[in-house]
């Protein structure tokens, strides 16, 4: 592969972006590509928002993202998706969660959260994989697991093989969470198959 895969992950404090970085960064390294990687947390802690940037190819040298160049926008909170929609490529994917988080903005009535956000992720991405990550998490074992659903969602787009990604899981959380975490992968895979 000579191309730079880009990836722009978008999401919430506290939503696990940064274990999914650090997953998606390790299986192209396991691949053996170079990789490199930029967080920006913001007011993370607070419920602000916090952006990952992932570039890996045979040489990358500069984690930065150029806008309207990712491969794929992965956003764990659906109106985050629509903050950073300049981010992806034309041809790009959008792996989006439905869930819903309400910023301290609209809870304090300086703002209004869209009603219509699914319709406005829709019309703004002609490739979207829209997934309740959430509900789908709860299902399986634990709602901490959306993040990885959506990676192994976002997988489906990427050319690296399932033995990467397990590699990763395995190095990245703790040896009692990583079954769970392998089987939220899988059928979030399995998921965006299915879109």
């Amino acid at each position: 592969m000579s191309k730079t895969t880009s990836i722009v992950m978008v999401g919430v404090g506290g939503q696990g972006i940064l274990l999914a970085t650090q997953i998606a960064a390790r299986a192209a390294l396991i691949m053996g590509f170079d990789v490199k990687t930029n967080e920006v947390h913001g007011m993370a802690q607070r419920g602000g928002s916090v952006v990952a940037q992932i570039r890996f190819g045979e040489k990358v040298f500069s984690p930065l993202v150029p806008e309207g160049t990712a491969d794929v926008l992965v956003s764990l909170e659906r109106i985050e998706a629509l903050r950073f929609a300049g981010f992806l490529s034309p041809d790009g994917i959008a792996v989006v969660s439905s869930q819903a988080i309400i910023p301290v903005t609209v809870s304090s009535g300086q703002a209004k959260y869209p009603s219509d956000a699914e319709d406005r992720l829709r019309k703004t991405f002609r490739r979207l994989a829209y997934i309740d990550a959430v509900g789908v998490a709860e299902r399986l074992c634990d709602t901490r697991v959306a993040n990885v659903i959506l990676l192994g969602a976002m997988s489906a787009s990427l050319d690296l093989p399932a033995e990467c990604w397990q590699e990763a899981i395995a190095q990245c959380v703790k040896p009692k969470f990583k079954e769970m975490n392998i089987s939220a992968f899988e059928e979030g895979k399995r998921l965006a198959v299915s879109v």
